[in-house]
């Protein structure tokens, strides 16, 4: 007996590009054997209400077809439903601008037909979350500059898309200064000013920025990246760095990996999978293995 997948999609991701490449994406699946229900959200209380509904209705695979927000509401439907005892897996079909989860799990983060190939393959492994107060985070939390540059681009009209990022990155970097922050890592308290420090249970944000290069979303572990104070032409050049992961080479840039960090300080704000969290402060644990996720053939 074929399992039940039901698809929501977010038709406006990827300035249209989710409902294009649907009928694609849609025969795929059916290629795979499978007869997945599909839903067309028009905004997010819809989508949330959707995604609710076909875990409560015992589907075996929730897909979500869109950016991070859309991965971001696959992620906690399916885990809180987990942790009341549903076998629901998640599938992810990448159709945004960013993508980061998906990347961070390995598939193709341009490629929704090959990810909807996955999902009728049928192979899943369990991934880790990292768990902010009651909200699961599958990619990063930024609690830094890049929380604002991402409150900033959020609140942009125009662009759309991912052009937000760099207009949002340099009109914050006019009026930014270093962060005060108050770190208690793994029961250690430590006291310092930052530019930013991001938590990574996967390696990039923003689009392929591979701001916790080592991130890896089976070890049980976060990673921690502090980029300690620096003037703002050094911070300008670390930035297309951070594409290649090389940035961390730098003398300013600091790494750990913990289970669970505490971020506190004035004025803090946590962006987690793109999406604002929380104000600090903000307790964020590695949840070892907490979803099953659709994933290649092993090897």
């Amino acid at each position: 007996m074929s399992p039940r997948v039901t698809l929501v999609v977010n038709p406006s991701s990827g300035r249209g590009r989710a409902l294009e490449l649907l009928p694609h994406v849609a025969g795929k699946l059916r290629d795979a054997g499978l007869e997945p229900e599909i839903l067309l959200s028009r905004d997010f209380a819809e989508a949330q209400s959707m995604t609710r509904s076909a875990v409560a209705s015992g589907v075996d695979v929730l897909a979500v077809m869109g950016g991070d927000g859309m991965m971001h509401l696959g992620v906690n439907t399916c885990a809180v439903a987990r942790l009341d005892g549903s076998d629901v897996t998640l599938g992810v079909i990448p159709a945004g601008t960013g993508n980061d989860f998906v990347r961070g799990i390995g598939l193709d983060p341009d490629d929704p037909v090959a990810a909807a190939a996955t999902i009728g393959a049928g192979y899943s492994r369990p991934v880790d979350l990292a768990l902010v107060g009651n909200r699961f985070v599958g990619g990063v939390v930024a609690t830094g500059f890049d929380a604002l540059v991402n409150r900033r681009a959020n609140s942009l009209a125009w662009p759309k898309g991912s052009l937000r990022y760099p207009l949002a990155t340099f009109a914050e970097l006019r009026v930014f200064s270093p962060l005060s922050y108050r770190l208690t890592v793994d029961g250690v308290v430590r006291e310092l000013e930052a530019m930013l420090v991001a938590v990574g249970n996967t390696s990039s944000y923003g689009g392929g920025m591979r701001i916790c290069p080592d991130a890896d979303v089976s070890d049980g572990l976060l990673d921690v990246t502090i980029v300690h104070p620096v003037n703002r032409l050094k911070l300008l050049q670390l930035l297309p760095l951070m594409y290649s992961g090389r940035f961390v080479r730098d003398a300013c840039v600091e790494q750990l990996q913990v289970k669970e960090i505490v971020v506190e300080g004035p004025g803090l704000v946590g962006f987690g999978d793109g999406e604002m969290i929380a104000a600090a402060p903000l307790t964020i644990t590695s949840v070892a293995g907490a979803l099953p996720v659709c994933v290649g053939a092993p090897g």
